[in-house]
């Protein structure tokens, strides 16, 4: 439940959020005292806004605990069952879709990090393209929403990808379906952009409630079926004294994502900066948000240079082995290093 649905005055909700208090839950364990100090207001309207929010938390578990009878668990052979059924999402790269098992999987939320100038942003967008390939092509025939926190979302790249993608649907319609007219694709490189859903935040405040919202917009865009942050950590790397509070806001963003990628069954896309640290004797690259932020996604990729080459590192997954792939970033957008002038085979 969210601190929005709470019967207080827009001003001390909008505090809430800013804190870090989004949920009604994460109130049940702070002070009155400590709710004063972090929203800047009086004792008393602490202590009114934790009574208000403990009768509401109450009351929302008597209720989940008289449907939990009726809704019960799920069997092992079940989530078996939907694990090896899961859609993926190609990369337009045959070597890095065969280390992901075929693409990045809807139902979970995958972190991709690099150095700046590694690819990016230019798998984010081609991701936001090949959502989109219909299902009789091997893809999904979804749409996609795209937060941009750092104003790198470029439309002149999106439609190059965009175009690139219509005329290769158009090759392998030529090729497979030519004595079937009725078939051929009539997917325009417009109908792309229409299906991309761009969202520009400037603050935290503003992706804390950008996130918020997505429940409610999905519910209303089901064929949403990719969800890209580029990137998560921008709004939440400065201006930030209180680490706990950064943790705390980061924690509830991550939660509510996993959430959405489970209950619509699309694709969560972090996209992450990295940052330097002090190991060995000597200043590393690493991933930002430190050690911890590693748990909050169910696949972890790192992007890496090896050589002149573009490489990415399958570093953490539940179900599949650490594995690397080389992959080219093209006027076309992502292809294979080997056949960079070609996209992979739709099929």
């Amino acid at each position: 439940m969210e601190v929005s649905s709470l019967p207080i005055s827009a001003s001390q909700r909008g505090k809430l959020i800013s804190s870090g208090y989004t949920s009604i839950s994460s109130l049940a364990s702070v002070s009155a005292d400590r709710l004063a100090q972090d929203l800047k207001i009086s004792g008393n309207e602490a202590l009114e806004i934790l009574k208000i929010a403990s009768r509401r938390l109450h009351k929302g578990e008597t209720e989940a605990s008289g449907c939990l009878g009726t809704r019960g668990g799920r069997t092992a052979w079940d989530m078996l069952h939907d694990e090896e059924s899961s859609l993926c999402i190609s990369t337009s790269c045959s070597e890095l879709d065969g280390v992901l098992g075929g693409g990045i999987r809807c139902k979970e939320v995958t972190e991709i990090g690099g150095e700046p100038g590694i690819g990016k942003t230019q798998l984010g967008i081609q991701l936001a393209v090949n959502v989109q390939i219909p299902a009789e092509y091997g893809g999904i025939g979804g749409k996609a929403i795209y937060i941009d926190t750092e104003g790198s979302f470029m439309v002149e790249r999106v439609s190059q990808m965009a175009e690139a993608c219509a005329e290769d649907l158009i090759q392998y319609s030529n090729m497979l379906l030519k004595d079937n007219g009725s078939c051929q694709v009539k997917k325009q490189s417009r109908a792309f952009l229409d299906n991309i859903f761009h969202f520009r935040v400037c603050s935290y405040t503003e992706q804390i409630a950008l996130v918020n919202h997505l429940e409610h917009f999905i519910s209303e865009h089901k064929d949403v079926k990719i969800v890209i942050v580029d990137s998560i950590t921008f709004q939440f790397r400065d201006d930030f004294d209180d680490m706990a509070r950064r943790t705390r806001l980061l924690s509830t963003i991550s939660l509510k994502l996993m959430k959405l990628a489970e209950k619509f069954n699309l694709a969560v896309v972090l996209l992450n900066q990295v940052t330097t640290k002090y190991c060995e004797g000597s200043f590393q690259f690493t991933l930002a948000l430190g050690d911890s932020w590693a748990h909050a996604c169910t696949n972890r990729i790192i992007l890496y240079w090896n050589g002149k080459e573009r490489c990415a590192y399958l570093d953490k997954s539940p179900h599949l082995p650490s594995a690397s792939a080389a992959y080219a970033v093209t006027g076309r957008g992502i292809r294979s290093l080997r056949s960079n002038c070609k996209r992979v085979r739709l099929m």
